[in-house]
């Protein structure tokens, strides 16, 4: 096999990343705008949220819920002061993954929270309602309806 290129890069540093990045930029061909500039994603805001809220999860719990949580968003109310209501479930596999999601207290679950309604309204632009709640639901992974819902 030939290579046109070859990139050193340190994921430790990032060094070699702008090369790539130059490289990667030629390659590309020149077309229109296919969404909007400020549209970040082709993804509903629905389900955008929700992976930003499962992001979080991820980012707390590091390898205490190795990929054994789900969130879906239940509602989206765009309210007359401009601001969003969001109520989203996290679901998890067992009642002791539901414990460590809430944290003592509800710290965790708070703090998770606070992240991913600040993300949402940085992307938003507007105030941000955030609501979760933690459910279990034994195998949500093997639930077929759960993936037609993507």
């Amino acid at each position: 096999m030939r290579f046109e290129h070859t990139f050193m890069i340190s994921a430790l540093s990032g060094d070699g990343v702008d090369d790539l990045r130059q490289a990667l930029a030629k390659l590309v061909p020149a077309g229109p705008f296919l969404y909007p500039e400020d549209q970040m994603s082709d993804a509903p805001m629905r389900h955008l949220a929700a992976e930003i809220t499962r992001e979080k999860i991820y980012s707390h719990l590091h390898q205490e819920l190795p990929y054994q949580s789900t969130v879906e968003t239940d509602s989206w109310t765009d309210r007359k002061d401009k601001s969003i209501r969001i109520e989203q479930t996290i679901f998890v596999e067992r009642e002791s993954q539901r414990k460590i999601v809430l944290g003592k207290g509800g710290a965790t679950i708070k703090s998770i929270g606070a992240q991913a309604r600040a993300e949402i309204a940085e992307i938003m632009g507007v105030p941000v309602h955030l609501f979760l709640f933690v459910k279990v639901r034994e195998n949500w992974g093997d639930d077929p309806d759960r993936y037609k819902e993507m």
